[in-house]
């Protein structure tokens, strides 16, 4: 991305995140955090990638409410970030915490097989010294 891309990215991921808090907070009854925001090269659009935390909407009815509220969101962008012409703004769910704890959960099977697994010997070190020579 060039430098105006990611300026423009980040102005609009600024803005995104202080409407959701204040003026977009009925979307849902959980946490609504914008992650990251790419724009394309002609900054005619732009992908919205949006972290849902808590709540007990599912988070796809979420994004569909998000999807419906775009015409207002992207006016209120536009009273906020000075572009002549804002952005379309498309909104994909970001979950990459989700899938870090599903990895981990995995991680933690495979070292409790392996530890199952293996017998419960001391395992010996040398000295690096002792190495060496």
């Amino acid at each position: 991305m060039s430098i105006r891309t990611e300026r423009v990215a980040g102005e609009i991921q600024q803005a995104l995140a202080h409407l959701f808090q204040a003026d977009f907070a009925h979307v849902t009854d959980g946490l609504i955090t914008v992650t990251k925001v790419r724009m394309s090269a002609d900054l005619g659009s732009a992908r919205v990638y949006v972290s849902l935390l808590g709540g007990t909407l599912p988070h796809e009815k979420t994004l569909e409410t998000l999807k419906k509220e775009v015409p207002h969101i992207r006016a209120a962008v536009a009273r906020r970030v000075r572009l002549k012409f804002v952005p379309d703004l498309n909104f994909y769910l970001d979950d990459t915490q989700e899938e870090v704890a599903h990895l981990e959960d995995i991680f933690n099977l495979i070292r409790a097989e392996n530890a199952a697994r293996t017998p419960q010997s001391e395992p010996t070190q040398e000295p690096l010294s002792e190495l060496e020579n």
